[in-house]
């Protein structure tokens, strides 16, 4: 069942990541995965959620992401507290992936939808991998929910669209 405008955000929904830290932050050190409960995480937050099909591919690399990267300030000008970004790929790809695009801390989260179990329950996924889609949580409440439907596009799941709708 597909999110939309109006609905809450379920009350289940827990990834998995890898916390960053100093002494894991070469992209060749491995922390512990752990759970993310986001459900309980963003319940009184501001949350920008976008899901890409893989870590590491061309259009996530060079058109989604890094737009995000970008508009950070932007984005927490307009009271966001929580950026992240979800994929299939194990917390361990996930990690090394926010380490190879310079993100420190917990500036975006590069958290894993394991088994794309959210993004299957959204009807938001294929083949086993996220689809392609952007989520705005505003203290549990969905504002603005948009999937992508043409392969490669990021129009209504990028930055500059979110900060149209905010």
């Amino acid at each position: 069942m597909a999110l939309k405008p109006g609905d809450s955000f379920p009350s289940d929904v827990v990834f998995q990541y890898i916390p960053w830290s100093e002494d894991k932050g070469e992209i060749t050190a491995c922390g512990i995965p752990i759970n993310y409960n986001a459900s309980k995480e963003w319940a009184d937050k501001k949350v920008v959620l976008f899901s890409v099909p893989g870590a590491f591919t061309p259009t996530c690399s060079i058109n989604h992401v890094p737009g995000y990267i970008q508009n950070l300030p932007q984005l927490k000008e307009k009271g966001v507290q929580v950026v992240a970004v979800i994929a299939s790929n194990d917390p361990f790809v996930m990690s090394a992936w926010g380490k190879a695009n310079n993100v420190k801390g917990d500036d975006i989260l590069f958290l894993t939808d394991p088994d794309a179990r959210f993004s299957n329950n959204l009807g938001w996924a294929s083949g086993g991998r996220t689809g392609r889609f952007a989520i705005v949580i505003d203290h549990g409440k969905v504002t603005y929910a948009q999937i992508e439907t043409e392969k490669g596009a990021v129009k209504v799941s990028g930055a500059d669209a979110i900060l149209a709708n905010l």
